[in-house]
């Protein structure tokens, strides 16, 4: 039984050295951006909530990500629970918050109370004639130039040094449901896709992603739902004319299914469009997949890692992470039960 269950994600947060430079990024992404008084970045979507990304001037890198609780007595139960301070949230929007770390150090701030606005117009994707449906009649279609129209931000990806403790530290805090659990090789998770439980009420396939893979602990990605398919790719068209850097992308993913187009932003921060997301209930429980499953796409472009002349084959990317994970288990026993 978890502490609390919550809502969603609430931001990410990320310092870089040049507050302009980001600023035109995500613009050009197609966030509201502003400064505040604070001297923060702030940046926002248009589902109503005060900032779902802010950027504070710094040594570029991944400053931690923020939770939404239900309410302002979960919030309490919460900070009860870990005996820390329940404090004024500084930023717009107001409410209140609490400040954990993870495991692997990241930040993690749980919120309540914000003020939220009214959502802004989102524009609807114009009728599609299929072979089998014909539903746009005597109507061309004609689409404006322009940024993707970004609805809220969904999802978060860490890398973990040890998910089974991160795993446990995010269930027993907030009540994650595992959609997809990854496996390596039989019996030898490495991560998984994990949903809010919101009880009936359909949610996310993943709001939090913890991966175990062979590198530094760290931020992967972060994403962000646009108005749908065709305003996914007049973003990605708009991105490319401003020679910003894309990632990977546009496919549609096998775990989540998604379609997906992720860009780096100008200190290499990931940051994906999505849409057309699955979503579940609690009820809906919990499954398993593999590396291959994670990697893979149902259509389009192929994940980078496999491309080029020497690219490695899904089956030797999941056997190398297998045997990374299998290592660090081992002397992880042997640190904790020395003979």
């Amino acid at each position: 039984m978890s502490v609390i269950k919550i809502e969603d994600i609430a931001h990410v947060k990320f310092s870089a050295p040049d507050l302009g430079k980001m600023q035109t990024f995500l613009t050009e992404f197609g966030l509201d951006t502003w400064r505040a008084g604070d001297g923060r970045l702030y940046a926002r979507a248009s589902d109503g909530i005060p900032f779902n990304h802010v950027t504070e001037k710094g040594q570029a890198g991944f400053q931690g990500l923020g939770l939404r609780a239900e309410s302002v007595e979960d919030l309490q139960k919460l900070a009860a629970s870990e005996e820390v301070e329940i404090q004024e949230l500084p930023t717009p929007g107001g409410g209140k918050y609490i400040c954990l770390k993870d495991p692997d150090g990241f930040l993690v701030e749980v919120v309540a109370g914000q003020e939220f606005t009214e959502p802004s117009a989102v524009p609807t994707e114009p009728p599609r004639n299929s072979a089998a449906v014909k539903t746009r009649h005597r109507q061309a279609v004609r689409l404006n130039a322009g940024p993707s129209h970004v609805l809220r931000l969904g999802h978060c990806v860490l890398n973990v040094s040890d998910f089974r403790t991160s795993e446990r530290w995010y269930k027993e805090r907030f009540g994650f449901i595992t959609s997809d659990e990854i496996e390596a090789a039989s019996g030898l998770a490495i991560g998984a896709f994990m949903r809010c439980d919101r009880g009936d009420q359909p949610t996310d396939h993943h709001t939090l992603f913890l991966a175990q893979l062979p590198q530094k602990p760290g931020y992967m990605h972060a994403a962000f739902e646009v108005a749908g398919l065709d305003d996914l790719m007049l973003g990605h068209a708009h991105l490319k004319s401003n020679n910003r850097k894309a990632a990977w992308g546009v496919g549609r993913h096998i775990l989540g299914s998604q379609i997906f187009d992720y860009w780096k932003d100008p200190w290499g921060h990931e940051l994906e469009h999505w849409t057309d997301g699955d979503l579940f209930t609690a009820a809906d429980g919990s499954n398993t997949a593999t590396v291959d499953d994670l990697l893979a796409v149902q259509w389009g472009m192929q994940n980078p890692m496999f491309s080029g002349r020497l690219a490695p084959s899904p089956r030797v990317v999941s056997f190398a992470i297998a045997m990374s994970a299998r290592i660090k288990r081992l002397f992880g026993k042997k640190r904790t039960n020395p003979q």
